[in-house]
């Protein structure tokens, strides 16, 4: 019969789970107490979690909710939730592990399915979605502002030559 608090965790992970944008899976053996804060306070930062759980209760509450944990869970594991962006915590623990050479990201689970550590290392290359947001904006904002400054040459060359015409009658 399991424990309450075992029971407890399951529940907890469940519900995060559910509500979970992605998953990175991560080997933690060998880092400090300070290092592994210094991860949780960058990452919930973007609104994600470094959470480290026992693989068996992980593999339960991910199968509550559906999905095949398959042999993604085999020694020490951490998982990092993405519950918003999940470019900007690619981002911080591909950033993290270079510096940190114990951090090993082994897994992700992303859109339905679990993925290797390169698709990781390839997500974690792109811009955030701000910085793609904004270069959408400014995409959007280029014929538009071109156009404005097609219209506004005539009203500027008018308003030269007027200029010019006043300093040749006033010399």
């Amino acid at each position: 019969m399991p424990n309450a608090k075992n029971q407890e965790t399951v529940k907890v992970l469940t519900e995060k789970f559910k509500s979970m944008k992605g998953m990175i899976l991560t080997e933690y053996h060998g880092l400090s107490v300070e290092e592994i804060s210094e991860l949780r306070n960058k990452l919930r930062a973007q609104n994600s979690e470094y959470t480290i759980v026992k693989n068996t209760l992980s593999e339960i509450a991910l199968k509550e909710v559906g999905i095949n944990a398959g042999n993604n869970f085999l020694g020490p594991t951490a998982l990092v939730i993405e519950n918003g962006d999940v470019v900007s915590p690619a981002k911080i623990v591909m950033d993290f592990a270079q510096t940190h050479a114990k951090l090993k990201v082994r897994a992700a689970f992303l859109e339905g399915k679990f993925v290797d550590a390169s698709v990781v290392f390839r997500l974690s290359e792109l811009p955030s979605r701000e910085v793609l947001i904004a270069k959408m904006l400014g995409s959007m904002q280029a014929p538009i502002s071109g156009f404005v400054n097609v219209l506004a040459a005539n009203i500027r060359n008018l308003v030269t030559v007027l200029d010019m015409i006043a300093k040749k009658q006033a010399a």
